[in-house]
């Protein structure tokens, strides 16, 4: 599986779909990460103030990576920008 994600929203997407795909409800991801449900919540939907240390451990419990990698050329990343700061 590989999802692109630009913004705190779209992460919070993929992760609720691997989380479903999984069948695991948000209290389940939460007893095997360690963070409360309303964070696991939060996070879902797209709350920009997760810091990276809890993402990367909700990632770990769903068995998914991280990875940093240079974007494609094409059209311009104004709007990504504006996702993320606007």
């Amino acid at each position: 599986m590989s999802d692109l994600a630009r913004s705190p929203k779209q992460i919070g997407s993929i992760i609720r779909r691997v989380r479903k795909k999984r069948g695991l409800s948000q209290m389940e991801l939460s007893e095997r990460t360690g963070l409360r449900q309303g964070t696991i919540s939060l996070i879902e939907t797209g709350n920009p103030a997760a810091r990276i240390e809890t993402l990367l451990a909700v990632l770990a419990a769903l068995d998914l990576d991280f990875r940093i990698s240079t974007r494609e050329p094409g059209p311009s990343h104004t709007d990504d920008l504006e996702d993320l700061f606007g």
